[in-house]
């Protein structure tokens, strides 16, 4: 069995962030870094998302790149899952596959 990784406390900041965006809306990374008062740490939602634990219910899938667009993983599947899961609360994609963020962005 995988050791649990052991989170920082910028991890864990980060983390409650996502853990608040309601179901039907999403967020960039870089909103979650601003919402969590570390506005260049962008990068490090993706890390804190990837170090947390699968057993804590993080919805991972309602952060997005800047863009409004799933961020490539390079994992078989998983961006077609994101898409999924958004699509089922009710987001939109557009034909470039883009979200609007006016529309779907939570502030928070």
């Amino acid at each position: 069995m995988k050791p649990t990784p052991k989170l920082s406390p910028l991890h864990t900041r980060l983390l409650a962030i996502v853990a608040g965006i309601p179901s039907g809306w999403v967020m960039s990374y870089g909103s979650v870094a601003r919402a969590a008062g570390l506005p260049r740490h962008a990068r490090h939602v993706a890390v804190a998302l990837k170090a947390a634990p699968t057993e804590r219910e993080i919805p991972w899938w309602r952060v997005v790149n800047s863009e409004g667009r799933i961020s490539p993983r390079g994992l078989d599947g998983s961006d077609d899952l994101q898409r999924i899961l958004l699509e089922a609360e009710g987001i939109i994609f557009d034909a470039s596959g883009r979200v609007d963020l006016a529309r779907f962005g939570w502030g928070g």
